[in-house]
């Protein structure tokens, strides 16, 4: 059974118990703060202040997408920093799953996974696929991506960097496949799977024809200068690329829309040099003569960077069990999920927390040219797919919780009348669709199921969304991944199926125990935000709060929602 009808079997084994025991005390404690007047499908947008539009009325956009971005590394990077301080930095600004493709597919389309059909990495079964690049196709998704409602309104669109996992991944008799044209895209230069490892990779372009052509990027011997194997490097290739489409840009030009997607600072697949690290950075960033404290961490020197850095690390997993939810209303023990072996050393960690600042580094400098080439006039949105986590919750290192260090992502937006400062309004990628398309004046399909934010740049205590919702689906896992089920020979997901809501006040989580594809078994986790962390679950002494109770009617209310009812629920 595919991971959304499955997800919607465990809320059909629920509906009967929770609205039953919502409904006791629900006149008492109900809260209907921001849910009344939802958008009307298809509303139009906003009109764009004169002083935030490129040379023909509308606006250039850029968006830097990073991969398995976590939270903490962006204090190490001093022209993202300087790019908070002039823009706005929104503080709750969260992925819908915390997986790099579902969550990649979410940003395009303004979709939850469970309307994209993109549940997991990788497609899983072939003949129904619900993952990967196979799954975003199979299930319509090219034609509802926003890059095409921005090219279809005259917009020059270009894509640089990682796609969507399985990209040119097909074969036929161990001979691959030329890489297919995806729609929405005038400019498309999608770099291979290979960029994982720093160097050696292909990228695509598409020739007079508009067809799709490869490109190799060879790596450069050991024995080279490192400036010449740094100029292989993938974040460097991605941000020449990435300057080079600015650039040839005139005025009088149609406005563009630029997509700069990073591989970084995502772990390696393999070592593409001698000695490699499981995340490599650019040769110029790394310490020289090896040790773990020299090198490039940006506005730190990387001895200063510490385990305390990595909210939650090392936290007890003894009081994070689920809870079961009984149909009278009481609780009761449910078996933990997380089983595995803790294998991640301290040193181990800190290693790799250093060796990611590093990596980073790279990041920031695309940072600091792609914003000298598009120039004021633009907006350039910094982001991420998901976070990771690396010790914290006692998980060995990943991503794919519902919990602050994987769902959390920067949002750090700059352009022609932002206003700087911290917005504290909750912001979703789904969101981010709905935005361009705003911000291009270009109207919104009914099936977005974000809510446009441009307000919020040029008016910080604009109205905003006051919850964030999550969904993921347990699936098999890649050899290599982290974070795996070890009863299954390291071939399956540690982390069940769940759906979640955060609001400011806490996160309810609702899981999947049952491990198989047609079987159900719910049970919950709730934690509170006046605790620095998701540090026990409070789901047996506070689900009849009136807190919980507001989350458990919205979990009801976006668990397998529509567009219109998924932008309400959240209000």
């Amino acid at each position: 059974m595919a991971g959304s009808r499955r997800l919607a079997a465990v809320a059909a084994v629920l509906a009967v118990t929770i609205s039953g025991v919502l409904a006791v005390g629900a006149m008492a404690d109900r809260d209907t703060r921001g849910t009344r007047s939802p958008a009307a499908d298809g509303e139009r947008p906003t009109v764009v202040p004169a002083q935030a539009v490129g040379t023909d009325g509308r606006a250039d956009i850029v968006l830097i997408l990073m991969d398995d971005f976590s939270l903490e590394l962006l204090a190490t990077m001093p022209h993202a920093q300087r790019m908070a301080t002039e823009g706005a930095t929104y503080d709750n600004a969260f992925v819908v799953d915390s997986l790099c493709c579902p969550s990649r597919a979410a940003m395009a389309t303004g979709q939850l996974p469970h309307q994209t059909g993109v549940l997991t990495n990788t497609p899983n079964d072939p003949e129904d696929p619900i993952g990967g690049y196979e799954a975003f196709v199979a299930h319509g998704n090219e034609q509802r991506q926003f890059s095409v409602n921005l090219q279809d309104a005259g917009y020059h669109t270009g894509f640089v960097g990682k796609f969507l996992n399985g990209y040119r991944g097909e074969s036929v008799a161990g001979v691959e496949l030329p890489a297919p044209t995806v729609p929405g895209w005038s400019d498309w230069q999608a770099l291979s799977g290979a960029a994982y490892n720093g160097w050696d990779f292909q990228s695509t372009y598409l020739d007079a024809d508009g067809e799709v052509q490869l490109q190799d990027h060879p790596k450069p011997p050991l024995s080279a200068p490192a400036a010449r194997r740094d100029r292989a490097y993938a974040t460097t290739v991605t941000a020449r690329k990435a300057v080079e489409f600015l650039k040839e840009r005139r005025p009088g030009d149609p406005p563009y829309f630029l997509e700069v997607a990073t591989y970084a600072p995502h772990s390696s697949m393999g070592a593409a040099y001698p000695g490699g690290t499981q995340f490599p950075a650019a040769f110029r960033d790394r310490p020289r003569g090896g040790g773990t404290t020299g090198g490039n961490c940006g506005t730190r020197p990387c001895g200063e960077l510490t385990l305390d850095d990595l909210t939650g690390y090392g936290d007890p997993r003894e009081d994070n069990a689920p809870t079961y939810l009984l149909p009278d209303g009481s609780t009761a023990p449910a078996p933990p999920w997380r089983t595995n072996e803790i294998t991640l050393t301290d040193q181990q960690a800190l290693t790799r927390y250093r060796d990611r600042a590093r990596m980073v580094q790279s990041v920031d400098r695309l940072v600091k040219r792609v914003r000298k080439a598009a120039g004021p006039d633009a907006y350039v949105f910094l982001t991420s797919d998901n976070g990771f986590h690396l010790g914290q919750h006692q998980l060995n290192g990943g991503k794919g919780t519902p919990y602050d260090s994987d769902s959390r992502v920067p949002l750090v937006v700059v352009g022609p009348g932002v206003v700087p400062g911290t917005r504290h309004q909750f912001v979703s990628n789904i969101d981010l669709a709905p935005t361009f398309e705003e911000l291009a004046g270009v109207r919104t399909p009914r099936f977005r199921s974000g809510r446009s934010f441009a307000a919020t740049l040029t008016r910080p205590e604009a109205p905003g969304a006051r919850y964030a919702f999550f969904e993921h689906t347990y699936a098999k896992s890649q050899p290599g991944e982290v974070d795996t089920d070890e009863g299954s020979g390291g071939t399956i997901d540690l982390i069940p199926s769940f759906v979640a809501v955060r609001g400011e006040r806490g996160l309810l989580v609702r899981l999947d125990l049952d491990p198989s594809w047609s079987g159900t078994d719910p049970a919950f986790e709730l934690y509170r935000y006046d605790r620095p962390w998701e540090d026990v679950n409070v789901f047996a002494e506070d689900h009849d709060k009136p807190y919980a109770r507001d989350l458990m009617r919205r979990l009801l209310r976006l668990d397998g929602c529509r567009p219109a009812q998924c932008r309400a629920a959240v209000r």
